[in-house]
């Protein structure tokens, strides 16, 4: 089973700029599809972006155009760009990996998570 570590959070001003990563290890990465989520104290795990075997992506409504999510098999890491932050966008945000075909939006679809990495984008 693959583990999933997340780094790049952090505090940055509205419009800005922040990269995410999540690092794997364990498994074959390849035959995994990768997700990235969020979720804010109180609240349900969103589906921010993910991407298949075959690099097909699939974005939430509030990130498109905004967020690119892409995935480097051979350093094993999934990556977030994330431009034009909103303080809307301030979350934990999560990787998560499933063996399964297609990309999931929902939580339930995803059998592994990292522990996340905080998000803060500042007014």
């Amino acid at each position: 089973q693959v583990q999933l570590v997340e780094s790049g959070g952090g505090l940055v001003q509205a419009g800005g700029s922040l990269r995410l990563s999540c690092a794997a290890s364990g498994s074959t990465f390849t035959t995994y599809v990768l997700a990235w989520f969020r979720q804010v104290p109180g609240g349900e795990r969103e589906f921010v972006a993910g991407i298949s075997r075959a690099d097909n992506t699939r974005y939430g409504d509030s990130v498109k155009g905004r967020f690119t999510i892409s995935r480097d098999n051979a350093e094993r890491t999934v990556n977030l760009q994330m431009n034009s932050l909103k303080p809307g966008d301030t979350a934990v945000y999560s990787c998560a990996a499933s063996r399964r075909v297609v990309v999931s939006t929902s939580p339930g679809g995803y059998d592994t998570w990292g522990q996340g990495t905080q998000v803060t984008v500042s007014s």
